[in-house]
Protein backbone atom coordinates (compact mmCIF):
# COMPACT_ATOMS: atom_id res chain seq x y z
CA UNK A 1 0.00 0.00 0.00
CA UNK A 2 0.95 3.65 -0.37
CA UNK A 3 2.50 5.10 2.80
CA UNK A 4 0.65 8.34 2.02
CA UNK A 5 -2.38 6.71 3.68
CA UNK A 6 -0.65 7.05 7.07
CA UNK A 7 -0.20 10.77 6.47
CA UNK A 8 -3.97 11.27 6.41
CA UNK A 9 -5.69 12.57 9.56
CA UNK A 10 -6.71 9.64 11.75
CA UNK A 11 -10.40 10.51 11.32
CA UNK A 12 -10.11 10.16 7.54
CA UNK A 13 -8.18 6.90 7.81
CA UNK A 14 -10.91 5.48 10.04
CA UNK A 15 -13.63 6.68 7.68
CA UNK A 16 -12.05 4.75 4.80
CA UNK A 17 -11.42 1.61 6.87
CA UNK A 18 -14.89 1.62 8.43
CA UNK A 19 -16.48 2.03 5.01
CA UNK A 20 -14.45 -0.90 3.69
CA UNK A 21 -15.34 -3.00 6.74
CA UNK A 22 -19.04 -2.31 6.22
CA UNK A 23 -19.06 -3.18 2.52
CA UNK A 24 -16.80 -6.24 2.84
CA UNK A 25 -18.81 -7.34 5.88
CA UNK A 26 -22.14 -7.16 4.06
CA UNK A 27 -20.99 -8.75 0.80
CA UNK A 28 -18.77 -11.56 -0.39
CA UNK A 29 -15.38 -10.31 -1.60
CA UNK A 30 -16.28 -10.68 -5.29
CA UNK A 31 -19.52 -8.69 -4.89
CA UNK A 32 -18.12 -5.96 -2.63
CA UNK A 33 -18.00 -2.73 -4.63
CA UNK A 34 -15.02 -0.40 -4.30
CA UNK A 35 -17.24 2.33 -5.80
CA UNK A 36 -19.55 1.98 -2.78
CA UNK A 37 -16.60 1.92 -0.38
CA UNK A 38 -15.24 5.14 -1.85
CA UNK A 39 -18.66 6.81 -1.75
CA UNK A 40 -19.25 5.83 1.88
CA UNK A 41 -15.75 7.05 2.80
CA UNK A 42 -16.28 10.36 1.01
CA UNK A 43 -13.31 9.92 -1.35
CA UNK A 44 -13.01 9.28 -5.06
CA UNK A 45 -12.35 5.76 -6.28
CA UNK A 46 -9.12 7.01 -7.83
CA UNK A 47 -7.95 8.32 -4.47
CA UNK A 48 -8.94 5.06 -2.78
CA UNK A 49 -6.74 3.20 -5.25
CA UNK A 50 -3.99 5.76 -4.76
CA UNK A 51 -3.78 4.65 -1.11
CA UNK A 52 -4.52 0.96 -1.80
CA UNK A 53 -3.42 -0.14 -5.24
CA UNK A 54 -6.28 -2.57 -5.71
CA UNK A 55 -9.22 -4.23 -4.01
CA UNK A 56 -7.17 -7.21 -2.84
CA UNK A 57 -4.60 -4.98 -1.14
CA UNK A 58 -7.34 -3.03 0.66
CA UNK A 59 -9.00 -6.24 1.85
CA UNK A 60 -5.82 -7.81 3.19
CA UNK A 61 -4.78 -4.57 4.89
CA UNK A 62 -8.19 -4.43 6.56
CA UNK A 63 -7.81 -8.05 7.70
CA UNK A 64 -4.52 -7.23 9.47
CA UNK A 65 -5.99 -3.99 10.84
CA UNK A 66 -8.93 -5.83 12.45
CA UNK A 67 -6.64 -8.53 13.88
CA UNK A 68 -4.46 -5.79 15.39
CA UNK A 69 -7.48 -4.07 16.98
CA UNK A 70 -8.57 -7.31 18.61
CA UNK A 71 -5.08 -8.08 19.87
CA UNK A 72 -4.51 -4.63 21.39
CA UNK A 73 -7.85 -4.66 23.23
CA UNK A 74 -7.49 -8.22 24.54
CA UNK A 75 -3.80 -8.59 25.45
CA UNK A 76 -3.80 -6.09 28.31
CA UNK A 77 -2.62 -6.05 31.92
CA UNK A 78 -5.56 -8.14 33.13
CA UNK A 79 -4.85 -10.71 30.43
CA UNK A 80 -1.18 -10.95 31.44
CA UNK A 81 -2.16 -11.61 35.07
CA UNK A 82 -4.15 -14.74 34.18
CA UNK A 83 -1.97 -17.84 34.29
CA UNK A 84 -4.51 -20.62 33.72
CA UNK A 85 -4.88 -21.88 30.12
CA UNK A 86 -8.66 -22.20 30.13
CA UNK A 87 -9.20 -18.97 32.06
CA UNK A 88 -7.18 -17.12 29.39
CA UNK A 89 -9.32 -18.72 26.68
CA UNK A 90 -12.53 -17.71 28.41
CA UNK A 91 -11.30 -14.17 29.10
CA UNK A 92 -10.21 -13.73 25.46
CA UNK A 93 -13.53 -15.09 24.17
CA UNK A 94 -15.54 -12.75 26.44
CA UNK A 95 -13.51 -9.74 25.33
CA UNK A 96 -13.96 -10.66 21.66
CA UNK A 97 -17.72 -10.90 22.18
CA UNK A 98 -17.71 -7.47 23.84
CA UNK A 99 -15.72 -5.89 21.00
CA UNK A 100 -17.70 -7.54 18.21
CA UNK A 101 -21.10 -6.71 19.69
CA UNK A 102 -20.14 -3.03 19.74
CA UNK A 103 -18.95 -3.17 16.13
CA UNK A 104 -21.50 -5.07 13.98
CA UNK A 105 -19.59 -4.61 10.72
CA UNK A 106 -16.41 -5.85 12.37
CA UNK A 107 -18.30 -9.04 13.31
CA UNK A 108 -19.62 -9.52 9.78
CA UNK A 109 -16.18 -8.89 8.29
CA UNK A 110 -14.49 -11.26 10.76
CA UNK A 111 -16.96 -14.05 9.91
CA UNK A 112 -16.50 -13.46 6.17
CA UNK A 113 -12.71 -13.68 6.42
CA UNK A 114 -12.79 -16.68 8.75
CA UNK A 115 -15.00 -18.57 6.35
CA UNK A 116 -13.64 -17.31 3.05
CA UNK A 117 -13.84 -19.90 0.25
CA UNK A 118 -13.21 -19.81 -3.48
CA UNK A 119 -12.52 -16.07 -3.44
CA UNK A 120 -9.53 -14.28 -4.96
CA UNK A 121 -8.21 -13.69 -1.44
CA UNK A 122 -9.05 -17.10 0.09
CA UNK A 123 -5.65 -18.68 -0.50
CA UNK A 124 -3.83 -15.74 1.05
CA UNK A 125 -6.18 -15.69 4.05
CA UNK A 126 -5.68 -19.41 4.67
CA UNK A 127 -1.90 -18.97 4.54
CA UNK A 128 -2.06 -16.07 7.02
CA UNK A 129 -4.36 -18.05 9.34
CA UNK A 130 -1.95 -21.00 9.49
CA UNK A 131 1.02 -18.69 10.19
CA UNK A 132 -0.90 -16.77 12.85
CA UNK A 133 -1.98 -19.90 14.70
CA UNK A 134 1.63 -20.53 15.74
CA UNK A 135 2.49 -16.91 16.59
CA UNK A 136 -0.79 -16.25 18.41
CA UNK A 137 -0.33 -19.37 20.53
CA UNK A 138 3.13 -18.23 21.66
CA UNK A 139 1.98 -14.68 22.40
CA UNK A 140 -1.26 -15.59 24.13
CA UNK A 141 -0.13 -18.65 26.06
CA UNK A 142 3.60 -18.19 26.63
CA UNK A 143 3.13 -17.02 30.25
CA UNK A 144 0.74 -19.76 31.40
CA UNK A 145 1.00 -22.56 33.98
CA UNK A 146 1.10 -25.53 31.61
CA UNK A 147 2.14 -27.97 34.37
CA UNK A 148 -1.57 -28.45 35.08
CA UNK A 149 -1.94 -30.57 31.95
CA UNK A 150 -1.69 -34.34 31.92
CA UNK A 151 1.53 -35.60 30.36
CA UNK A 152 -0.15 -36.78 27.15
CA UNK A 153 -2.13 -33.52 26.65
CA UNK A 154 -0.63 -31.01 24.22
CA UNK A 155 -1.93 -27.44 24.87
CA UNK A 156 -1.17 -26.38 21.29
CA UNK A 157 -3.27 -29.22 19.95
CA UNK A 158 -6.14 -28.32 22.30
CA UNK A 159 -5.98 -24.74 21.05
CA UNK A 160 -6.18 -26.00 17.46
CA UNK A 161 -9.13 -28.24 18.36
CA UNK A 162 -11.06 -25.25 19.70
CA UNK A 163 -10.34 -23.28 16.53
CA UNK A 164 -11.54 -26.21 14.41
CA UNK A 165 -14.65 -26.60 16.56
CA UNK A 166 -15.47 -22.92 16.09
CA UNK A 167 -14.99 -23.35 12.34
CA UNK A 168 -17.34 -26.35 12.36
CA UNK A 169 -19.90 -24.44 14.42
CA UNK A 170 -19.97 -21.59 11.90
CA UNK A 171 -20.04 -24.03 8.99
CA UNK A 172 -23.14 -25.67 10.49
CA UNK A 173 -24.86 -22.29 10.89
CA UNK A 174 -24.04 -21.35 7.31
CA UNK A 175 -25.33 -24.65 5.92
CA UNK A 176 -28.61 -24.08 7.77
CA UNK A 177 -28.90 -20.45 6.65
CA UNK A 178 -28.53 -19.08 10.18
CA UNK A 179 -26.70 -15.97 11.31
CA UNK A 180 -23.69 -16.16 13.63
CA UNK A 181 -24.65 -14.80 17.06
CA UNK A 182 -21.90 -14.32 19.59
CA UNK A 183 -23.68 -15.17 22.86
CA UNK A 184 -24.91 -18.64 21.80
CA UNK A 185 -21.47 -19.32 20.31
CA UNK A 186 -19.85 -18.26 23.60
CA UNK A 187 -22.11 -20.70 25.50
CA UNK A 188 -21.04 -23.50 23.17
CA UNK A 189 -17.39 -22.48 23.56
CA UNK A 190 -17.66 -22.64 27.36
CA UNK A 191 -19.17 -26.13 27.12
CA UNK A 192 -16.28 -27.29 24.90
CA UNK A 193 -13.70 -25.81 27.27
CA UNK A 194 -15.24 -27.44 30.33
CA UNK A 195 -15.23 -30.82 28.59
CA UNK A 196 -11.63 -30.45 27.40
CA UNK A 197 -10.44 -29.22 30.80
CA UNK A 198 -11.91 -32.31 32.44
CA UNK A 199 -10.13 -34.53 29.92
CA UNK A 200 -6.74 -32.78 29.88
CA UNK A 201 -6.05 -31.35 33.36
CA UNK A 202 -4.55 -33.37 36.20
CA UNK A 203 -7.09 -34.25 38.88
CA UNK A 204 -5.43 -31.92 41.41
CA UNK A 205 -6.27 -28.89 39.28
CA UNK A 206 -9.97 -29.64 38.75
CA UNK A 207 -12.53 -28.09 41.08
CA UNK A 208 -15.93 -29.56 41.90
CA UNK A 209 -17.65 -27.72 39.07
CA UNK A 210 -15.12 -29.09 36.55
CA UNK A 211 -15.83 -32.66 37.62
CA UNK A 212 -19.61 -32.37 37.16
Amino acid sequence: MNDKFYELPEEKQLRILNAAMEVFGLHEYKRASTDVIAAKAGVSKGLLFYYFHNKRELYLYLYHYVADIMKKQIVNKEFQEITDFYEVLEYSAREKVRILEKNPYLLEFAVKTFYSEKEDVSGELQKITVEQMQSVYKEYFGHLDLYKFKEDADPMYIYKMLVWMADGYMHNLKMNGKKVEMKPMMQEFQTWMKMLKRLTYKEDYLDEDDRN
